[in-house]
């Protein structure tokens, strides 16, 4: 597939607003500050009760993918993220075939968000006798309706969020310590059996939890969707994305290891597996805690589905914008506020028919879940290589870190991804054919130019980094 760079067609373009705390925040509420509560059960099922220990396996593992995906921000600070990367860097045709999979990743997410969220809502019992599809509805308008403000509003919406999650944090981790203190362990080795337990440690248990674990950062890639929207992106969204990941997994390590702390206590099965961490809130503050704990999941779901919702469009524009999905549709952006509104309508649609259509069975929303997966990892793998191209084949800056991050990012990505369930691939692999079909019959079988928008410099000034030659044959 050839490519062509132009400047984008007139018409009025993202709005530069987001600053540096503004993106972190942003990726906090995206990937989740309650992220570790509902796969606590699971992991800890799974792991033999080691969850700290699968956390930080999976903090490390992200944090590789997270310096690739922050120097490509660098270098190209463009919406389109990991599309805008592989097509810049290796070549339109692969870079396509990236933007093509994430969609499972962008689009799936607020699907299972509105799944979710409706299904906790109903357990809560909110509005009684209303049926879960009602809710369905409800959360996707309110998804869509929240992005179509403007990334100032979706900005300011995130900053609520973190604050209500922050507060249920801090209540569960007074109520747990207060406990610990009332019914301390039984001796210094269980403070340390949360990390190494020699009684159940088994390294096919915690390769059997390390995709789990991994679940706890997927997200925090969509920092990069917003390079357009953010103050100095070159060097913000390196900054943003690792600061996102490091902060995910310490507070995540704190949340499990405390309340594995408090469960050695019990030493019985959850009631629950899925809602495990409620359970463990309930036990140190009551059924108030256990209350006010699933009600901060439930809006940290909130959150993620709808930051999901504004990368989702932010993707389709990207791609969009080049031409490589109908321009006049999936490139507009609307001239008062300032976002892709058509994308955001057109996801939140998705999001409603997707609920009803995985609702009817549970496997199906697994496999929603587990497409998320499909197409973040093969995002992430090509992030990664378009990262060791950039620094370390063709830069001059040929330094170890160029080499070491992205090949350990791409090679964990790869094991995780060839580790998702046949049906999972077997689907996933279905809509790539899909898309190379697609791309052919646009580009008449990849021999027409993609149109590169110009992507617009920073405050500072930046010049925008040069295009590859190997992208312009």
């Amino acid at each position: 597939m050839a490519s062509n760079q132009s400047v984008s067609a007139a018409g009025p373009g993202l709005k530069r607003v987001l600053t540096l705390p503004a993106l972190i925040i942003y990726g906090i509420i995206l990937v989740q500050p309650t992220a570790p509560m509902p796969l606590f059960g699971l992991a800890y099922d799974k792991a033999n009760g080691h969850v700290v220990t699968l956390i930080l396996i999976g903090m490390v593992a992200m944090l590789f993918t997270a310096l690739s995906y922050g120097w490509m921000a660098n270098a190209y600070p463009s919406a389109g993220s990991a599309y805008a990367y592989v097509s810049r860097e290796i070549h339109p045709a692969p870079g396509y075939l990236t933007g093509w999979s994430m969609m499972f990743d962008y689009v799936m997410n607020p699907v299972i968000c509105v799944i979710w969220c409706s299904k906790a809502t109903v357990d809560l019992g909110v509005l009684p006798g209303v049926p879960v599809q009602a809710w369905f509805v409800a959360y996707a308008l309110l998804f869509t309706g929240l992005n179509l403000r403007g990334i100032e509003a979706s900005a300011r919406t995130n900053a609520i969020i973190a604050a209500g999650l922050g507060v249920v944090i801090v209540l569960f981790f007074y109520a747990a310590i207060r406990h610990l203190i009332q019914t301390p362990p039984a001796d210094a080795a269980a403070l340390v059996r949360p990390f190494y337990d020699p009684a159940t440690f088994s390294w096919k248990a915690i390769s059997s939890g390390a995709a789990l674990a991994v679940l706890t950062y997927i997200g925090f890639d969509g920092i990069s969707t917003l390079s357009e929207e953010v103050h100095n992106p070159r060097r913000n969204v390196l900054l943003a994305t690792v600061l996102v990941c490091l902060i995910t997994g310490v507070l995540a390590s704190l949340e499990v290891y405390t309340a594995q702390l408090v469960w050695l206590k019990p030493a019985s099965a959850f009631p629950s597996l899925e809602n495990a961490f409620a359970h463990v809130a309930g036990l140190v503050g009551g059924r108030a805690l256990f209350v006010i704990v699933t009600g901060s999941l439930l809006v940290a779901s909130i959150g993620s589905g709808m930051g999901a919702h504004l990368g989702a469009g932010r993707l389709l524009y990207g791609m969009g914008r080049d031409n490589a999905i109908p321009r006049k549709f999936f490139g507009a952006v609307n001239p008062r506020t300032r976002v892709p509104s058509n994308n955001i309508k057109l996801v939140g649609a998705i999001a409603l028919v997707g609920a009803f259509v995985l609702d009817y069975d549970q496997r199906g929303y697994d496999l929603g879940a587990q497409l998320l997966n499909f197409g973040a990892l093969f995002g992430f793998m090509g992030v990664n290589v378009s990262a060791l191209i950039h620094y370390f084949v063709r830069g001059r800056d040929r330094r170890l870190r160029y080499l070491i991050a992205p090949v350990l990012g791409f090679l964990i990505c790869l094991y995780l991804w060839v580790s998702l369930a046949w049906i999972t691939l077997m689907v996933g692999v279905c809509w790539l054919g899909l898309g190379i079909l697609y791309g052919a019959w646009r580009t008449s079988w990849f021999r027409k130019p993609i149109d590169f928008a110009r992507i617009g410099a920073d405050e500072e000034s930046t010049p925008p980094a040069t295009m590859p030659e190997s992208a312009k044959r």
